[in-house]
């Protein structure tokens, strides 16, 4: 870790300090430990870091992007900066790169929780959970797993470690968060400005939000953006056994040519790639 602080990051393999810097910002648990599938094959070629968010910071979205944006000018690479935001994290690594897109050489959303408002039904859990005994948020969780995974195509194991997670978070917390996500609207003219490479990775079979359909949106807004569609994952596709992000990356281009020598090779694709129309 770098130093203490409620926001911090955690390495998940051994340091790479001549690669690339990918930096795993979480979703709203903000444990940073639901990526680990993904770190065998994103190790041998970056400098790999996960985003941790102490469960109870109530930290707005300025400042926790303000903190991060530290750690990341303590730590900036000539070899380049990754931003990789899941749900929750995906509208902090927006709002990270609004406010300092020279940080950043490549951004990656996945299922960008920036589509909130367009499911009007969530916005009634900022005031029950706030609500809700602890006994009962931690039983509730159970409930929300099939919304949040296709829980189909994620192992036991994994499964675990997302009840936990979602556990971690007291209901203050979760309120909080979620009303972030409520009152998070970046201006169409601010994003149309960030000149930053953007790969925006949408579910299509996500059961929480729209999230296709606001990968749509973004990739219009963003003027540097594509969209690949998951075609059978849901909302925590990364937690998904047969979803490679190493291998989207090299097939959207977005693979750095030098951090370990070659692109990854994984054989025959295990997942399917949607058109961005």
């Amino acid at each position: 870790m770098s130093r203490k602080s409620p926001i911090n990051w955690y390495c998940p393999s051994k340091p790479r300090p001549l690669s690339p810097l990918f930096l795993f910002v979480p979703g709203m648990d903000g444990t940073g430990k639901l990526y680990q599938r993904q770190v065998r094959t994103l190790s041998p070629h970056f400098d790999l870091r996960c985003l941790m968010i102490s469960p109870d910071d109530l930290s707005d979205w300025d400042k926790l992007a303000d903190r991060v944006i530290l750690l990341l000018q303590e730590s900036r690479k000539d070899q380049g900066v990754y931003l990789c935001g899941e749900s929750f994290g995906g509208c902090l690594a927006l709002q990270i790169v609004l406010k300092a897109p020279e940080l950043v050489d490549k951004l990656i959303l996945v299922n960008s929780a920036s589509s909130f408002n367009n499911r009007p039904i969530l916005s009634w859990g900022i005031e029950i959970t706030r609500a809700m005994p602890d006994f009962l948020h931690y039983s509730s969780t159970l409930a929300l797993l099939p919304f949040l995974a296709a829980l189909n195509k994620i192992l036991p194991d994994d499964r675990k470690a997302l009840l936990q997670a979602m556990q971690s978070v007291p209901p203050v917390t979760v309120s909080w968060r979620l009303s972030m996500l409520r009152n998070f609207c970046p201006l169409p003219s601010a994003l149309h400005r960030v000149d930053v490479d953007t790969l925006v990775i949408a579910s299509e079979a996500d059961r929480l939000l729209p999230s296709v359909e606001e990968g749509r949106n973004l990739v219009q807004r963003l003027p540097k953006a594509q969209l690949m569609i998951l075609p059978d994952s849901g909302h925590t596709c990364l937690l998904e056994d047969d979803i490679d992000l190493a291998q989207i990356l090299a097939d959207y281009n977005f693979f750095p040519h030098k951090a370990g020598g070659r692109k990854p090779e994984m054989g025959r694709r295990r997942h399917s790639i949607g058109n961005s129309n």
